[in-house]
């Protein structure tokens, strides 16, 4: 690693000269190859800022929880997930679903929108290409509204540069947006109904914008990774003529984080390590989840009286993380909300990588494990619960929020005495969902969520 001026001559290359525009496409995302090896997990968090292209919105920041998972097949990458259906060297096809960074303000909404019906982020399912073409890469996308905010569709196209050096990772970029009438007439556009004398009734109709900028990566260590990026866009004339914006020239978006890549030294590395099975039940709770985690608070007896039930897998990332009593272990779940009648049932998609510290004195005789998950959860619908609560102060519900997962178990083999059942454990634990109060577009800048206190068995299968 380098020290004294190397180090701070290479830390600030990488943060003056990298980027990561906020609506960059597919293969202009820094987090394609940030994890190491596939099956391999990362977890980190980045603060993002873009000129809101709104009149009287100003600079808006936004914290993005970067959420990490890489397979020969599947991709999470935050805001996208994915399936690959062809990644060889030089090119790569995939098939995804992405949040589109684009809406009205949540916070405060300034004069020129006043009185405007809100414009919503989206949610596209998009088909990305891209190839190896002389000193860089070609790359096309093709995306489409899923959420039916817009029901707009855009067109992706570009060309980036792979320059290494040593540590940093540099990748210019230089990019074409085409956007159909619906995109920009939905985020940009004045309706009849929300017109006014100072805001005339306008259609900014289809559009190219263009785009120039330059993403990186500085390996900090084994397992740290620096991302920092700036980029600006030059939006089509449809859209800088809209009553609602002020983009004279063009906007900038730029974005600073820090990721941890759980794929250390291959000796820790679990490649073929079995499936873990978890499943559990539990009932809603008004307890907050620091006062259940301290045992202060461990009332289910809910007005409510909604419960969740819930299967996952899971597989072990590390074992003794650097020799340590702690283990790594990555789950996806899927879970049932029962919500007595109140509203329709509903599913409800967790995903997260967990830790595990059981170096206690009597571990020997009874292991005990303390655990603490961290990951993203996506419902189906807004459970009873969180939307009671967000109604009641008048906050932003999300379907994709924020999950935490602390428990404590035991072995049932040490407490029964079977030693083929060491493996096994039964606990308590919490399942949380919540927004990163209000400051994450990512999560419908909710501030609040739920908490459910559930009992559980896990073994390896």
């Amino acid at each position: 690693m380098p020290t004294g001026t190397s180090f701070l001559r290479r830390v600030a290359t990488a943060l003056l000269f990298s980027g990561w525009s906020a609506v960059a496409a597919a293969s202009a995302d820094p987090l394609i190859d940030v994890l190491k090896e596939e099956g391999s997990a990362g977890l980190g968090m980045a603060w993002r800022m873009e000129q809101s292209p709104y009149r009287g919105a100003g600079t808006r920041f936004d914290l993005v929880p970067l959420y990490l998972y890489e397979s020969d097949i599947l991709y999470l990458h935050a805001y996208r997930v994915g399936f690959k259906f062809d990644d060889r060297p030089g090119r790569r096809l995939d098939l995804f679903l992405s949040h589109r960074f684009e809406g009205f303000p949540y916070d405060r909404i300034p004069a020129s929108l006043a009185g405007m019906e809100g414009r919503d982020p989206g949610f596209d399912l998009g088909l990305g290409y891209a190839h190896r073409l002389g000193p860089g890469t070609a790359f096309g996308e093709l995306l489409h509204d899923m959420a039916r905010a817009s029901r707009g569709t855009e067109l992706r196209l570009g060309y980036r540069f792979d320059l290494d050096r040593g540590r940093v990772k540099l990748r210019p970029h230089v990019s074409a947006f085409s956007r159909d009438a619906r995109l920009n007439d939905y985020y940009y556009g004045v309706a009849g109904s929300e017109a006014t004398p100072a805001r005339p009734e306008y259609r900014p109709g289809a559009g190219l914008n263009g785009q120039v900028g330059i993403n990186a990566r500085y390996d900090f260590s084994n397992q740290w990774r620096l991302l920092a990026g700036f980029a600006i866009t030059r939006w089509s004339s449809g859209v800088r003529h809209s009553p609602i914006t002020a983009l004279e020239t063009a906007s900038y978006s730029g974005f600073l984080g820090a990721v941890y890549d759980f794929t250390p030294q291959k000796s820790a590395w679990n490649e073929r390590s079995p499936l873990l099975l978890k499943a559990f039940y539990g009932r809603s709770t008004d307890c907050n989840l620091v006062p259940v985690m301290r045992l202060g608070c461990r009332s289910i007896d809910t007005a409510d009286r909604t419960a969740v039930a819930s299967v996952e897998l899971g597989r072990s990332f590390i074992q003794a993380l650097n020799g340590w009593p702690l283990d790594i272990n990555g789950y996806v779940g899927v879970l049932r909300h029962d919500e007595r009648g109140l509203q329709p049932d509903a599913w409800q998609i967790n995903a997260y990588v967990k830790g595990f510290y059981y170096g206690f004195p009597w571990r020997d005789r009874v292991r005990t494990r303390i655990g603490f998950g961290v990951g993203i959860s996506f419902a189906e619908h807004i459970p009873f619960v969180e939307a009671r609560d967000q109604a009641r102060r008048q906050r932003n519900t999300s379907k994709l929020l924020n999950y935490l997962d602390p428990s404590v178990d035991i072995s049932l083999g040490d407490v029964l005495g079977v030693r083929a059942l060491r493996e096994t454990y039964f606990g308590f634990g919490v399942s949380h969902r919540s927004g990163i109060f209000g400051n994450s577009q990512l999560l419908g800048n909710a501030n609040g969520g739920s908490n459910y206190i559930y009992s559980y068995v896990e073994l390896k299968i």
